[in-house]
């Protein structure tokens, strides 16, 4: 929370800096995202690049996060779920909405001599470079914020998948997991950031579709839970549990 409060601090620093541009900053991703020259097939392309950046920065439908949340103590998962819903919202909607500001708005994408960058889909180098043209020094802070977020997201991805290796082989084979993803760590750290990219990204489309099913078919099993909490919502008795601590 503490470096995600930091970014979007430093967003606004950069937004408010340039209030002026931000309407047609807006209109231009819009306009940009559905003019005719872009066609069907580059709507497409977008939409599908969007998709697959939204799942890896949020995990939205492929059922990780599900993981996270099942260890929380509640007795209503309805209420769990709800929370779990910020969680795309914050990072897709307002996090990268913003970053996409602060890009159009100092117009660093459209600067020559960062081309090779947005060519090769170095969304942090044009990042880092857009802040450091209003902020000189922010560049350092966000060097030092995406190196802490890599490391969350290793230790978030490694309970994930120690869980699910857990329940197929047992406690007893945690540290076999535990070193092979040692392994893959350092084998990921000498690998070019888009095959990285590319294999995460067919990483979890294999796990969306399976998700996707049991969503589908449990469906039913959560309409269900949702109408009994609204129920209690409506008549006062989850207030009246607070109430009694």
């Amino acid at each position: 929370p503490t470096m995600v409060i930091i970014y979007l601090l430093a967003c606004l620093w950069v937004i408010g800096s340039h209030a002026s541009e931000v309407p047609a900053a807006l209109g231009l991703i819009v306009h940009e995202a559905f003019t005719l020259d872009a066609g069907i097939g580059g709507l497409i392309g977008v939409l599908v690049q969007g998709f697959k950046r939204a799942a890896f920065s949020s995990e939205a439908g492929i059922g990780s996060a599900a993981i996270a949340h099942s260890t929380a103590r509640t007795p209503y998962p309805i209420r769990q779920g709800m929370v779990a819903l910020l969680e795309p919202f914050i990072d897709t909607v307002v996090i990268c909405t913003m970053t996409a500001l602060v890009i159009v708005i100092t117009g660093v994408y459209l600067n020559p001599e960062y081309a090779p960058l947005v060519q090769a889909n170095h969304g942090a180098a044009l990042t880092s470079v857009a802040f450091g043209s209003v902020i000189s020094w922010f560049p350092l802070i966000l060097s030092l914020s995406v190196v802490l977020f890599a490391y969350s997201t290793m230790i978030s991805w490694s309970y994930y998948g120690e869980r699910c290796w857990t329940y197929l082989f047992g406690e007893r084979a945690s540290m076999a997991f535990r070193i092979i993803f040692v392994i893959f760590v350092v084998i990921g750290s000498m690998t070019s950031a888009s095959n990285i990219l590319d294999f995460s990204d067919l990483m979890l489309l294999s796990m969306a579709f399976p998700n996707l099913i049991g969503l589908y078919i449990l469906s039913g099993r959560v309409r269900e839970a949702l109408d009994d909490y609204m129920a209690r919502l409506k008549s006062g008795e989850l207030d009246r549990e607070v109430g009694r601590g």
